[in-house]
């Protein structure tokens, strides 16, 4: 798990994203993975869902990006989308209180449903920096190749778009705006929204209506963020 040669991706991005599969670090990370499978642990998300932030967001649709770390880890949870849950999974509380920001930032009521497809179809790619984690072990895909993969995704959407909004929230998306050209895209950085953090510049931070502002400079449709 997973053979990444088989595994679906959007054609778009298998143009500037194929090439990294026949790298030696993605090899060594899909031994690794199959190694894991096959020592009878369970790794999230399901295999069909690895990629599918990219599957619901194509390249060239890319309006804003939302850097995650690892996928949720309990049963259930991921499905590809950093910071998402499925229809019926009860909210993680980093969702609550993203969705509390955005009813304060706009004024709106969110539903309390924590799947985030609809803003994936909006061109907001829900990126994690690793793709895949063990169950109850947060972190444990770290460093095995991961984070190259979708350091290739940002740098190709910063060489080859413009315009782009990058959300950066907690000290590890941070890490990834050096790879940004701030001349291009517009980069908004903040505390992470878990509960350890939210009061320290999450909250009023209101990155939803920056990022509506900019879009709508540039003559875009803003993104509707309630649902």
């Amino acid at each position: 798990m997973p053979d990444f040669q088989q595994s679906p991706l959007d054609p778009s991005w298998q143009r500037v994203l194929g090439a990294e599969f026949d790298k030696p670090y993605m090899q060594n990370l899909a031994a690794f993975l199959a190694t894991e499978k096959a020592a009878g642990k369970v790794i999230f998300p399901p295999e069909p869902l690895v990629f599918n932030a990219f599957n619901h967001t194509p390249f060239e649709q890319v309006r804003v990006v939302i850097i995650g770390q690892d996928p949720y880890h309990g049963e259930g949870q991921a499905h590809g989308l950093s910071f998402s849950v499925p229809e019926g999974i009860k909210p993680p509380p980093s969702l609550v209180n993203i969705f509390k920001e955005i009813e304060s930032d706009l004024g709106v009521a969110m539903s309390g449903l924590g799947d985030l497809t609809p803003w994936a179809n909006q061109g907001v790619l829900l990126l994690n920096a690793m793709l895949t984690v063990e169950q109850a072990n947060a972190g444990s895909h770290q460093k095995k190749g991961w984070e190259a993969f979708t350091d290739a995704a940002i740098a190709a959407l910063n060489a080859e778009r413009e315009g782009l909004v990058f959300l950066l929230w907690g000290g590890y998306a941070q890490k990834k705006c050096k790879a940004i050209d701030q001349t291009k895209h517009l980069v908004l950085q903040s505390a992470h929204p878990s509960p350890l953090s939210v009061y320290r510049g999450f909250y009023g931070s209101k990155p939803f209506s920056q990022i509506n502002q900019y879009l709508t400079a540039r003559g875009q449709t803003p993104i509707q963020w309630q649902f």
